[in-house]
């Protein structure tokens, strides 16, 4: 196409525009600058200015409190071959720079808002950008309960959070919580009341969103307590004993956690102390201190009390319990003979009432016939009647002298007669 003709003026012209267009195109892809959504930032929060679209071959990296990069308003450089920093007279202390040229501020204060230029020194080029940077001011919600007296289970806790933002968000025990069957928030998020209150639902918070993903919360909220107290020493106890040498220090502490606040008594061997600090100094341990110290946390608006306690002594006074047993030569003879002996007496006695018992019931009647030999004072030997013969219906004690008819006789002995 000729573009010398009139008719093709037109084209010359549309493709000289849009050369024009396409370099400052590159040219403008090319320019460095601070990136938007990292020119905000919050109080007591740290703040970063971020660079887009930086070279590749950089050497050095200048930051500037102003809207140019003089070296009155330096705040602080960095070599980004040599990795060599120097602060400049606005530097205070906070600021810091990465590698790949990001301002970093501490602990942002509200007098960092303002402008703020960053100048990028490379082999042939040098490239400014200037932004500027708002802090925001830190808002922290604060929280309140209507009551501090609780009755677990039962009672109705209603908390408020107070604050201007209407995007609130409420945690119990550390995690977020919507409406549900036993809890109810305000239209506008600002009122959260809790059904049959337990201590399972603290502690209590609200929070606001600041900034995107950055959530501002409020203090605790406990309206309980005292719960999970405990009772730390120093040398440390095990299983509540306390080994301390006399003359050495000793320290306890007692810690609960309770809203409103606990208050403290001490005890030592049941005498209640004069203080009322949640922990105990004993500078040089003394005879008359070693005993038994228990730590009372009180609760006054809800009534409760823990307690927990701890026994001081000398290393030395722990009880030694010994686990064997020993007996002597003499002393294990002893009780092998008084044990077969009262055996052997056990047997004697059980026989003889046996006996007695079966011997004048007429059991052995039938299966033994039982007689004994007499001797006639004079003539021959004579049996006695049989048992069951109608004459003796059991046998009377035996006698040195027996009377009976044609008697007197003289036992001999008695004998079994089948």
């Amino acid at each position: 196409m000729d573009l010398s003709r009139p008719r093709c003026r037109l084209w010359r012209e549309l493709v000289l525009v849009a050369s024009l267009l396409a370099c400052g195109i590159r040219q403008a892809s090319s320019q460095i600058y601070i990136a938007p959504d990292s020119l905000i930032g919050v109080e007591r929060y740290s703040s970063s200015l971020a660079i887009e679209n930086a070279p590749e071959d950089v050497q050095e990296y200048s930051w500037h409190r102003g809207a140019n990069d003089t070296e009155e308003n330096l705040i602080i450089s960095c070599n980004a071959a040599s990795h060599s920093r120097q602060d400049g007279p606005m530097y205070s202390g906070r600021e810091s720079v990465s590698v790949r040229g990001t301002l970093r501020i501490r602990g942002s204060q509200l007098n960092d808002t303002g402008n703020y230029t960053v100048r990028v020194d490379t082999i042939n080029d040098t490239q400014r950008a200037t932004g500027w940077l708002k802090i925001l001011e830190l808002e922290i919600p604060q929280i309140s309960v209507n009551t501090t007296s609780v009755v677990d289970g039962e009672d109705a806790v209603a908390a408020t959070c107070y604050t201007n933002d209407s995007h609130v968000q409420w945690y119990v025990n550390y995690a977020p919580v919507s409406r549900n069957y036993r809890m109810t928030i305000s239209p506008d998020n600002r009122t959260l009341v809790i059904r049959m209150f337990s201590r399972f639902d603290s502690p209590l918070q609200c929070g606001i969103e600041i900034l995107p993903e950055l959530i501002q919360k409020s203090d605790f909220v406990r309206p309980y307590g005292p719960y999970s107290l405990q009772l730390s020493s120093s040398p440390t106890d095990f299983s509540g004993i306390l080994s301390a040498e006399v003359g050495s220090q000793v320290e306890m502490e007692c810690i609960s956690y309770s809203r409103p606040e606990s208050k403290y008594r001490w005890m030592h061997n049941g005498s209640l102390l004069s203080f009322s600090e949640k922990n105990i100094t004993l500078p040089s341990l003394t005879w008359d201190q070693m005993g038994r110290y228990r730590c009372i946390a009180e609760n006054s608006a809800t009534q409760l009390t823990l307690y927990d306690e701890v026994h001081v002594r000398a290393p030395w006074c722990r009880p030694v319990v010994s686990r064997t047993f020993t007996i002597s030569g003499s002393l294990l003879v002893f009780l092998i003979i008084f044990t077969v002996l009262g055996f052997t007496h056990f047997l004697m006695v059980l026989i003889r009432a046996l006996f007695r018992h079966y011997s004048t019931r007429g059991l052995l009647t039938g299966i033994l016939t039982v007689a004994c030999a007499v001797q006639p004072v004079s003539g021959p030997s004579t049996p006695l009647p049989r048992v069951g013969s109608g004459k003796f219906d059991h046998f009377p004690a035996f006698t040195p002298n027996w009377i009976l008819p044609g008697g007197p006789y003289t036992v001999l002995k008695p004998v079994l007669i089948e």
